[in-house]
């Protein structure tokens, strides 16, 4: 049995990596729900075992967000907002400031790949009527969504996960990764507008666009539901009710049914971290993680240093992708230092800008950018993805040797 669960962990974790398998129109989701049916039907895993697997916090969190993220989508907040952004500023370096700034503060609060999913297609469409090259200005919402979500343990999946499994306070997580998440922000302005210099196109006149109808009520709803979460984080109350709390104030409405809210929530994402919980449960009854485990840390080779967490988050971002690599990572070594913790986030979610298969907000950009007509390249996004993970990570290992938080 334990040779089947081996094989059946690594096709899963390739398919995570490739992103697809040949000859076949099966996506990471369904790569990961069909390998953890498998287990189930050969016998690997009982359903109670399933259920014991998933980390039902994390998927309540999620699913809240989400929630809540449709009340502003439902309001027309999202298109708005990428209109207004593409119209703000007449200079193309105030322009990406504006995007970066948005794009970075609206993923500290919001799911980071709800907002790029909301917000590409706008984007592209103000821009475009502007006469400017749109591609800078995606490179620059993506690595200011990743960089931005960075800072809070609600900005990104696996910040979400990672806050969860060490209980950590939501208050300190941001006085912990909110510096060098700011500072990621300054490096990817300043590294889209080195390389892009010159090339970012002129304006030739607004064209007209369809107009945006922004339900100003449907907005303050969703304001307020914001700010009520955030004080919730304050109290003692289960991070998870607190979420839930609010997603069901938001859902009880008279102008948004909640059909239309529940179809915005991307199922997808929850269903993969369900079948990715059940997969790494099954390697771990084997006992192969804890020898794992058991043998680095005899050999000193932990990743509760930076010399190992930030190489080890950077080929894991941008192999099988920063959410499995964190689910794969925390089921084999169950119990990490905090320091770690706060490493694993933020690192985790930086190295996601190296490559454009780093992280998930990359690729909803470049697919979303595409159905609007802009093909973002792999080369064109590397060309500024790797010099912003790679300075943004130096300062936050720096950050993090500095505060004590984790060694070299």
């Amino acid at each position: 049995m334990t040779a089947t669960i081996v094989v059946l962990f690594a096709v899963t974790y390739l398919g995570m990596a490739v992103g697809r398998f040949p000859g076949l129109r099966i996506d990471r989701t369904g790569i990961a729900l069909v390998a953890a049916i498998l287990l189930l039907a050969v016998g690997a895993l009982d359903s109670r075992q399933v259920v014991e697997a998933v980390d039902f916090p994390t998927l309540f969190i999620l699913l809240g967000l989400m929630i809540l993220s449709a009340q502003y989508a439902g309001s027309g907040f999202y298109d708005w907002c990428a209109l207004r952004v593409a119209r703000a500023a007449r200079s193309p370096a105030r322009l990406l400031a504006v995007v970066v700034a948005v794009a970075g503060g609206l993923s500290a609060v919001l799911a980071n790949d709800v907002v790029v999913f909301a917000m590409t297609p706008m984007l592209c469409v103000g821009l475009t009527a502007r006469g400017l090259d749109a591609r800078p200005y995606l490179i620059g919402l993506a690595g200011a969504a990743n960089a931005g979500s960075a800072a809070t343990m609600i900005g990104n999946p696996q910040n979400i996960l990672i806050g969860q499994v060490g209980h950590l306070d939501f208050w300190h997580f941001i006085g912990v990764c909110g510096v060098p998440a700011l500072v990621a922000l300054g490096i990817v302005y300043a590294v889209v507008w080195l390389a892009w210099r010159g090339r970012f196109g002129l304006p030739d006149g607004d064209r007209e666009v369809g107009p945006v109808t922004l339900d100003r009520w449907q907005l303050g709803k969703a304001v307020a539901a914001t700010l009520v979460l955030l004080a919730l984080f304050a109290s003692p109350l289960p991070q998870e009710t607190s979420v839930l709390l609010v997603a069901g104030f938001v859902m009880i409405s008279r102008r948004m049914a909640s059909r239309d809210m529940l179809g915005m929530v991307d199922w997808h994402l929850l269903v993969l971290f369900g079948a990715l919980f059940a997969i790494n449960h099954a390697l771990g009854l084997t006992g192969l993680p804890a020898a794992l485990v058991h043998d680095l840390e005899a050999a000193g080779w932990l990743p509760d240093r930076l010399a190992v967490m930030a190489p080890l988050a950077l080929a894991g971002s941008n192999s099988i992708g920063n959410v499995p690599a964190v689910i794969l990572l925390l089921s084999a070594w169950p119990s990490p230092p905090v320091g770690a913790l706060y490493g694993l986030a933020l690192l985790s979610t930086l190295a996601g800008n190296l490559l454009l298969p780093g992280s998930l907000a990359n690729i909803i950009v470049a697919e979303r950018a595409a159905a609007s007509g802009v093909r973002l390249g792999f080369a064109e996004h590397a060309r500024c993805g790797i010099p912003m993970a790679i300075l943004s990570m130096g300062f936050a290992a720096l950050w993090l040797w500095w505060g004590g938080w984790m060694t070299i």
